[in-house]
């Protein structure tokens, strides 16, 4: 198992450069957009020839694994192994000529994340973690941070689109401008990860947004000292397809957990 995870790693930090140039190069010169669901998503070409190039590196070197992308869907195979692609976290902000995006890679071994490769292509940041042995960016070990005033922190929402307008929702991110100086939305729910995992924010509540960004992310802050835990309190494991989380520094999980649950009225 150790031995094929460290060649998955050896992988996808090679082929996620490789995808990430694609996208520097081509970053404010998009000749292909267009809206892929009725919530206003868009596909550019740069998704589609990242994603091949990074499916066909996977399936050269790992042709038993299941993999699940963004864009292709599932590749057909079944395997206690899963890759989990997003070729470009933040589309939608690489098509209007936003510089907030990522490429992300998982493997997922029985429905637990045991690799996550992140690429920041337009500050040449790599973001690497693998279960037990840590986080890093450009191999400087990565620490979540506690703050001793979260009425000054920052924190970061993501949510699912589904969701969008529902009034849980609304109220929650409403109660939580109120909790904290700031609550940043980037529309990359990979970089506020690796933002957390890094100690420049402060925590991420997540409303109902799963896909195949999610889990490289998870796996990234825990391997940085985060607690990941549902509304409910209880550490979170595996996968969900409905996943309601808090993510912070251990010794912030009850001001998280009261702050969640005044949003919501519970």
């Amino acid at each position: 198992m150790e031995q094929t995870i460290r060649l998955a790693q050896e992988i996808a930090e090679r082929v996620i450069r490789e995808a990430g140039q694609i996208a520097r190069v081509h970053f404010d010169r998009i000749t292909c957009s267009v809206e892929k669901d009725k919530f206003g998503d868009v596909v550019t070409n740069v998704d589609h020839e990242t994603e091949r190039m990074i499916c066909d590196a996977i399936s050269h070197t790992f042709p038993e694994h299941e993999i699940h992308s963004e864009e292709r869907g599932h590749n057909g195979q079944k395997s206690e192994w899963l890759w989990m692609i997003d070729p470009l976290d933040g589309t939608n902000n690489y098509a209007i000529g936003f510089p907030v995006f990522s490429v992300s890679i998982t493997l997922m071994y029985r429905s637990e994340p045991v690799l996550g490769v992140i690429y920041e292509p337009m500050v040449d940041r790599l973001f690497v973690a693998s279960r037990g042995n840590g986080a890093s960016c450009n191999l400087n070990p990565l620490r979540v941070k506690k703050k001793e005033n979260l009425l000054k922190g920052t924190i970061g929402w993501i949510q699912g689109h589904q969701v969008q307008h529902e009034e849980n929702a609304v109220r929650l991110r409403q109660h939580l401008d109120i909790r904290f100086k700031r609550v940043m939305r980037l529309w990359a729910p990979t970089l506020q990860w690796c933002m957390l995992a890094k100690g420049d924010i402060d925590g991420i509540v997540l409303y109902n947004s799963e896909g195949d960004d999610l889990y490289s992310g998870i796996l990234m802050v825990k391997e940085a000292g985060a607690l990941v835990m549902d509304f409910d309190g209880n550490l979170f494991e595996g996968m969900s397809s409905e996943p309601y989380l808090i993510a912070c520094h251990p010794e912030h999980r009850d001001y998280f957990l009261s702050v969640v649950r005044e949003g919501l009225g519970v």
